[in-house]
């Protein structure tokens, strides 16, 4: 099943149970759906009613868990351990994992020293375990570790959900990337356009090169056209030089001795 469907599917579940409960009885609801293997999306459970009125109430522990899991990291977590029940191993998992996603949206080159300080982790095998095998093999990251460098070049990593406030910055970015994009559309425009004028004055310099020489093959065929006639009329004129075999057929003189 495609991932994201499967998201999707898991979201409307959970979805549909936290319609289903109020108050102390959406704990367990909490729990299962932050300790689900394959959920990393929390937003839509948030914004169902009955979560949503947790807050300020006795029960509003469980609204903080599930804000901790669509927004915060294990270290956040750790900062305020008092706010929180204690975790069962599987949401220790996933707040993990997670951190791995929020490290990855602002940089792809995470080093091994950030990486186990974050995640409570004590050496370099037990992270390349983590990271091989709950995160890559469960599809939310994909990259290459470098032993060498002691870092994690991330390659993708799946998003997570947008926390407050952070809607107006993203706008505000694609605005920029769409600006910029439009402004790089304009410049190749004009570079086309200058490319097409200097296809043009090429293909205008060859022609006027072309019907140059094609000018000076005239001219030359017609000198040469005219030098022929010339030869042709100094040896046909009255007077010029006799043919050949024409001087062969007259009778020859006879010469007289001088007395």
């Amino acid at each position: 099943m495609d991932v994201e469907q499967k998201q999707e599917e898991l979201i409307d579940h959970f979805v549909k149970q936290a319609s289903a409960h109020k108050g102390s009885a959406l704990g367990t609801v909490v729990v299962e759906a932050t300790s689900h293997p394959s959920l990393f999306a929390f937003s839509e459970i948030l914004s169902v009613p009955n979560i949503v009125e947790l807050e300020g109430t006795e029960n509003s522990i469980f609204l903080d868990v599930l804000q901790l899991f669509a927004h915060g990291t294990w270290s956040d977590y750790k900062s305020n351990i008092s706010r929180f029940p204690p975790l069962v191993p599987d949401q220790v998992l996933k707040l993990k994992q997670l951190t791995v996603l929020t490290l990855a949206e602002t940089n792809k080159v995470l080093p091994y020293d950030q990486l186990m300080q974050e995640l409570d982790v004590t050496n370099v095998r037990e992270l390349e375990d983590f990271l091989i095998n709950e995160c890559m093999y469960s599809g939310i990251v994909r990259g290459k570790l470098d032993q060498l460098r002691r870092c994690f070049e991330v390659q993708f990593a799946a998003g997570r959900d947008l926390r407050p406030g952070q809607l107006g910055s993203m706008i505000q970015t694609l605005s920029n990337w769409l600006s910029t994009s439009d402004n790089l559309l304009v410049s190749i425009q004009e570079k086309i356009k200058w490319a097409d004028t200097m296809s043009e004055l090429d293909k205008k310099h060859r022609k006027d090169v072309h019907d140059k020489v094609d000018e000076v093959k005239k001219a030359l065929s017609l000198k040469a056209d005219v030098d022929f006639r010339g030869h042709e009329e100094i040896y046909s004129e009255p007077g010029g030089v006799m043919d050949y075999e024409e001087d062969r057929s007259r009778p020859k003189r006879r010469r007289h001795p001088i007395s």
